[in-house]
């Protein structure tokens, strides 16, 4: 039956994860009548199974090793062990915080949530239940799910991150099939908390999508964590019972463990939504759309990881509020995922924004491209706080920063400034007149383009 109210929204939204809820809430404030259409809980994969608990966790992590390593700064600590129980509840409870302010937010804002499996009927139509909820526009968000391999079925010690988020117990030992950013995660965690932990990576390298400089260094840092890693390796089978899992590797190599992750990246959630029914183009599970984030039906948009690209939080949260502002008539500028700041939670962190060096030379040409490396061990406050790594940038000869790259704890909180350099396109000698606090993290990236801008003081020669 059609909406008993009869009303007709200004937006009908599918999905209440990132790039659901920040449409939903941008629209309202745009004098929108907004639905909120969600099976689970608002907020979605980032708040519940995502980027939330896992940095709760990596934060525990981090606790962990601060304990256990004590004794170098003078102080004198043991780590006596894991609670998992207590971890669990440290991370339960920033969750369910955040989640309370969401729904709080959702009730300022005026938005109608519809709890429920919602169904696209029609290019303005979803049904949830016996209920039809009807919009002017429409605006997939359904996110992704953690993907398995053809033939690797999930169940009992063979996990997900959805089940690793749960467990009660540290493993003696792990195998994570993957190592992108889920599997180096979990990882730095497991290593953290006492674990033996092996990655399997069919790639030649970890986090295979970054800069190569980024993955040899955290690859160098692994191995001194003593995580042990095998790259170009590729995954065949897996056996378990009531001890264990044995993983086979192709050529006959296996693996013993208590578990093995599978974190082999996420898929779409598309399947089974009525998208194809309703004419909307699906390409192997995902959505394609104009820059616009328009589909191929008309009033239909598409948001977050349901649209090829990055699957970030963040880019779903400015898909959302660009399509908002779209369906209002502002013609916002377009988000472009070279722009996106990404980041590896893991220990050291890995943080990146725009080109890496290899694309900057295909863009550019080989001889149009100047890069540089800032070691850590010239930053104080990296010093103090007993990291490694670098800073490195990326140049288009003559021209702007096109790329920026860096590897060493805490580096994540530094892609905020970097995001303003690329997105800006600004030259190193614009960035090195900036003043840069002393003594910071922070204070690398002044470093950084004081050297490409040709006056280095703590680098060097």
């Amino acid at each position: 039956m059609a909406d008993s109210t009869g009303e007709v929204f200004d937006i009908v939204i599918l999905g209440g994860g990132s790039g659901g809820y920040a449409c939903a809430f941008r629209a309202a404030e745009l004098g929108m009548t907004v639905a909120l259409v969600e099976r689970d809980k608002l907020g979605g994969t980032c708040l519940h199974r995502g980027c939330i608990p896992t940095k709760a966790l990596l934060h525990a992590a981090e606790v962990a090793d601060t304990a256990r390593e004590g004794s170098s700064f003078g102080v004198k600590t043991a780590l006596d062990g894991i609670d998992m129980s207590g971890v669990n509840s440290y991370k339960d409870g920033v969750v369910s915080r955040l989640y309370k302010g969401l729904q709080g937010l959702a009730k300022a804002h005026k938005v109608e949530l519809v709890e429920g499996e919602g169904r696209l009927v029609g290019n303005d139509t979803v049904q949830v239940g016996d209920r039809q909820v009807k919009g002017r526009h429409v605006v997939l968000a359904t996110g992704s799910y953690a993907r398995s391999l053809p033939g690797l079925e999930i169940g009992g010690r063979v996990i997900t991150s959805d089940q690793a988020l749960t467990l009660d117990w540290v493993p003696n030992s792990v195998v994570v099939l993957g190592g992108g950013v889920i599997g180096v995660e979990f990882a730095s965690v497991w290593k953290s908390f006492g674990a033996d932990v092996t990655i399997v990576e069919a790639l030649p390298h970890l986090v295979p999508v970054e800069d190569e400089s980024a993955s040899k260094a955290l690859e160098r840092a692994f191995r001194k964590r003593k995580i042990n890693f095998k790259l170009g390796a590729r995954f065949e089978g897996v056996t378990q019972d009531d001890s264990g899992v044995t993983v086979t590797l192709e050529g006959g190599e296996t693996l013993q463990a208590d578990l093995l992750l599978v974190a082999v990246g996420r898929g779409p959630t598309s399947a089974g939504l009525g998208y194809e029914e309703v004419g909307v183009t699906v390409d192997r599970g995902f959505i394609p759309t104009d820059e616009r984030l328009r589909t191929n039906v008309d009033g239909v948009f598409a948001v977050g990881d349901l649209v090829p690209g990055l699957q970030l939080a963040h880019r779903g949260f400015a898909h959302g509020i660009f399509v908002a502002e779209e369906i209002a008539g502002l013609a916002p500028v377009p988000v472009v995922d070279s722009g996106i700041p990404r980041i590896t939670y893991c220990d050291p962190e890995v943080a990146s924004v725009g080109l890496s060096e290899a694309q900057a030379k295909e863009k550019y040409g080989d001889d149009k491209v100047e890069t540089l490396e800032y070691n850590l061990g010239g930053n104080g406050k990296s010093q103090i706080l007993g990291t490694t790594g670098f800073v490195k940038l990326i140049r288009e000869k003559d021209g702007p920063v096109v790329g920026f790259v860096a590897v060493g704890a805490r580096m994540g909180e530094q892609v905020g400034e970097a995001s303003l350099i690329i997105n800006w396109e600004a030259y190193p000698e614009e960035v090195a007149q900036l003043i840069h606090a002393h003594p910071t993290q922070n204070e690398s990236l002044g470093e950084a383009h004081l050297a490409l801008a040709g006056k280095p003081l703590h680098v060097h020669a």
